[in-house]
């Protein structure tokens, strides 16, 4: 099982569009696929749950329970108990694929306030064992599901929160959609600095509990553009710049270029609907151009997502 964080500070880029297509195009060709919710404003959750839907089960069926279990040392509690399977795409994915979702909860941020008291007091060995224990929460419950599901998609919120730090630790890869402007030329480096002290950090408490805690070692899966207004195929010329900035920043900081050669283009009219229908775009049926181009974009990211993975 492989599991996938994808994360950018900034908010508006497209981060759970790309999440609720790439989950969906996999579990079409044949993958099992969870997607997890982590972002409060669980935007994922409401692009395949109707919200009256999701109000009959928000206090016993979201990842907030997984969380407020450890705040409430119930070491019992089955993480597999909040897999949501009855999703109603289910009936476009053929054979073989599957599409399950673990959803966000409005409150959740307050389950990030709840679980820094944790980490402060006693002593140094101490808070070492509270750190691995809050930080591989989400890691731990994950493992338990590896023979059901052959990769796993957490949509993070737009922050470096105690929650987002748990997908870092949970995950195999990082994938960071973003938009082609300035502010996400100089976003990503932040992000990288973030996530190698945040590593550092927690391999070293490793050290004092490595019955607690294993070395993680996240890696860049790549940078996808969202929102590219295309010409001929090509971003159009103000926008070029900025992926060529992009390109240079994270080539020094990767060691190589990981921005994919897939991009997905600027509608709104799109995107926009499917949340609604509760289909993603690369699942739906609507007809036209436009349509087909977008759709076709998301199978080809999907593909080579896929293929980077090793899925």
């Amino acid at each position: 099982m492989k599991t996938i964080s994808l994360i950018n500070y900034k908010g508006g880029v497209g981060k759970t569009t790309i999440t609720a297509n790439l989950g969906a195009q996999l579990a079409r060709t044949g993958l099992r696929v969870l997607m997890v919710d982590l972002d409060p404003q669980t935007s994922l959750t409401f692009s395949f749950i109707p919200q009256d839907e999701w109000n009959q089960f928000e206090k016993t069926k979201t990842i907030k329970n997984w969380f407020d279990a450890h705040i409430a040392q119930d070491d019992g509690f089955d993480i597999a108990s909040l897999l949501l399977t009855d999703l109603k795409v289910k009936a476009l994915l053929g054979t073989g694929g599957r599409l399950s979702l673990i959803s966000s909860h409005l409150n959740l941020i307050n389950v990030d306030l709840d679980l820094a008291q944790d980490l402060g007091g006693g002593s140094d060995r101490t808070r070492s064992l509270n750190f691995l224990k809050i930080y591989g929460r989400l890691k731990l419950g994950l493992q338990s599901l590896k023979d059901q599901f052959d990769v796993v998609l957490i949509d993070c919120p737009p922050n470096f929160n105690i929650v987002t730090r748990t997908a870092i630790v949970a995950s195999d890869y990082v994938l960071v959609p973003t938009k082609a402007d300035y502010l996400s030329t100089i976003g990503f480096e932040g992000l990288a600095a973030n996530i190698q002290r945040f590593k550092d950090d927690y391999n070293k408490r490793c050290l004092d509990w490595p019955e607690h805690g294993t070395k993680i070692d996240p890696q860049w899966l790549g940078i996808v553009f969202t929102m590219v207004n295309l010409r001929l195929g090509e971003p159009i010329r103000n926008q070029k710049g900025y992926v060529e900035a992009v390109i240079s920043v994270v080539t020094r900081l990767a060691g190589k270029d990981i921005v994919f050669d897939e991009y997905v283009r600027e509608n709104k009219t799109e995107h926009a609907v499917a949340p609604e229908e509760g289909i993603p775009v690369v699942l739906g049926s609507r007809q036209g151009e436009t349509y087909r181009a977008v759709r076709q974009e998301l199978v080809d990211l999907a593909n080579a997502v896929k293929g980077r993975a090793g899925l």
